[in-house]
């Protein structure tokens, strides 16, 4: 489908490279100099652009100024903002005015592509396009995934290379990133899609039935068996065994499913002969594997047997970009499922809130969340009173009352936005958005300093002023690992090897590994 879109940029340079990523996806690209210039063209083509590219910070007329002049959220055409600051208070800001999506600069064609895609699937005006569902069968297929960041992008590319085969697949990540959501789109990718989909979860066996379960027994193998019984191995035969939280399986338990994968065969308990299997398997954990291999407590061969194929989903504080999306597809989904009269639907302030927040419990917390507040709500819209226990979790301790109307500088940023836009009807829209977060401001000037000779009057050894550099591009970067590698000048491997080597939590980058 070819969409118009509407690129504001005061920079002519970044107006070129947006031009080409726009058309080269099959897209109409209408250019704007400035803020101005690019409300003025939106007011007279409103009905003919489909998504608006705005830059955030343009002399005159801003980013801001222009998403509150065309009415913030309740605007009919998504607005996907870019910034040059990849700070989670930009963001905030942005969401809170009304920003569908958005982007950091510099930003890949591969990028806005996709966020142009998703802002053309949910676009307001079109009600035929809404994010996808999951199909009634209870198959979960790639496009079910709601990804807008590079990284689930990355995810879901490797998801889909390892569906076009049969390779043991090992997906990392925190509890509650989908590891489960993407192994069941690898089996729907793959040419065992309408074979059986088995899951076990090893961390909810009782150790004295894993061998059981997984493999089966005969009647009267042992004391309680009284029936004969199919193990999961069995069940998932021609099919896809999903092993979650393999790390928990015990050691004996993990020679018999290294004889499994090896061989193909499984031993049921009780039974005189191996029984054959054709299984694909796929494997889940939220723990480090091979750290636990160093510890004894994961065989090395069942490791390497297992890890032929690793894709890690990366915590949703890493990938907040996906936050917007996954929260409107949430309130969308349990807003059917409530069967209220029309779907509710997400104010900016509500988006800033859960964009804001750092989800330690990743998308179950973020669904969990959602769901609750839909139960709850009074009105049409989910605002930050429907999410008063998020609104407590916030960073330093921000009450709800201090989030809604924060201060900057002893004064809320409401006070100085009706200061300013007594004389501007057109931008009173601004007085009822929150403050933006004052809590957590980019490192100063100061912290920008990196000390070359050491007590002594030496010079300091390159490794700890490398150190030192990653740390402060860590905390300066706000954790986004790829823009910390690429400011560095050094791939992600290699980053993630430096962290390691120095112990460096990307977390908490100024804590010192004990």
């Amino acid at each position: 489908m070819t969409a118009h879109i509407l690129v504001v940029d005061d920079d002519p340079v970044q107006r070129r490279l947006l031009k080409a990523a726009v058309e080269s996806q099959g897209h109409v690209a209408h250019l704007a100099e400035d803020g101005e210039a690019g409300l003025a063209y939106f007011r007279q083509h409103k009905s003919e652009i489909s998504v608006v590219l705005l830059d955030l910070m343009m002399p005159g007329v801003s980013g801001l100024d222009f998403l509150v002049a065309i009415g913030g959220q309740e605007a009919d055409v998504p607005v996907i903002v870019q910034t040059g600051q990849g700070g989670i208070d930009t963001v905030v800001h942005a969401m809170r005015a009304g920003a569908f999506d958005f982007v950091v600069k510099p930003v890949s064609p591969e990028r806005i592509a996709s966020a142009i895609a998703n802002a053309l699937r949910v676009e307001q005006r079109d009600a035929k396009a809404r994010p996808a569902r999951r199909s009634r069968t209870g198959a979960v297929h790639f496009s079910d995934i709601i990804s807008a960041s590079p990284a689930m992008t990355r995810v879901i590319d490797l998801s889909r290379r390892a569906a076009q085969s049969n390779i043991p697949v090992v997906l990392e990540g925190e509890s509650g990133v989908g590891k489960e959501m993407v192994a069941r789109a690898i089996q729907a990718g793959s040419d065992r899609a309408s074979r059986p989909f088995v899951t076990v979860n090893c961390a909810a066996i009782p150790p004295n039935m894993v061998e059981s379960i997984l493999f089966g027994h005969e009647k009267g193998s042992f004391p309680g068996a009284a029936e004969r019984h199919i193990g999961k191995f069995a069940e998932a035969d021609g099919g896809t065994l999903f092993l979650d939280e393999i790390g928990e399986l015990p050691l004996d338990t993990q020679v018999k499913l290294l004889r499994a994968v090896q061989e193909g065969e499984i031993e049921v308990i009780g039974a005189r002969q191996t029984q054959k299997v054709n299984v694909r398997l796929i494997s889940a954990t939220n723990k480090d594997l091979i750290e636990e291999v160093k510890a004894g407590r994961f065989r090395e061969d069942l490791y390497y047997r297992l890890n032929v194929f690793p894709i890690t989903i990366p915590a949703l504080r890493r990938r907040k970009e996906d936050i917007p999306f996954l929260a409107r597809a949430f309130t969308e989904r349990f807003s059917a499922e409530q069967r209220l009269a029309r779907t509710l639907t997400l104010s900016a302030g509500a988006l800033a809130l859960l964009t804001a927040f750092d989800w330690p419990g990743n998308i179950r917390q973020l669904e969990n969340a959602i769901y609750r507040a839909v139960i709850l709500a009074e009105g049409t819209d989910l605002t930050e009173a429907d999410f008063p226990q998020i609104v407590a979790q916030i960073p330093g301790g921000l009450s709800q009352d201090k989030f809604l109307a924060g201060a900057v500088g002893g004064e809320s940023l409401i006070d100085q936005s009706a200061a300013r836009n007594t004389d501007r009807p057109e931008l009173a829209f601004i007085d009822r958005l929150p403050a933006p977060r004052a809590d957590e401001p980019r490192p100063v000037a100061l912290d920008n300093v990196i000390v070359s000779i050491d007590e002594t009057g030496n010079v300091r050894q390159l490794a700890e002023i490398e150190e030192e550099l990653i740390r402060f591009a860590l905390k300066f970067y706000r954790g986004q690992m790829s823009q910390v590698a690429r400011k560095l000048g050094i791939g992600r491997s290699t980053l993630y090897r430096k962290l390691k080597d120095y112990g460096i939590d990307p977390d908490n980058p100024q804590k010192h590994a004990a």
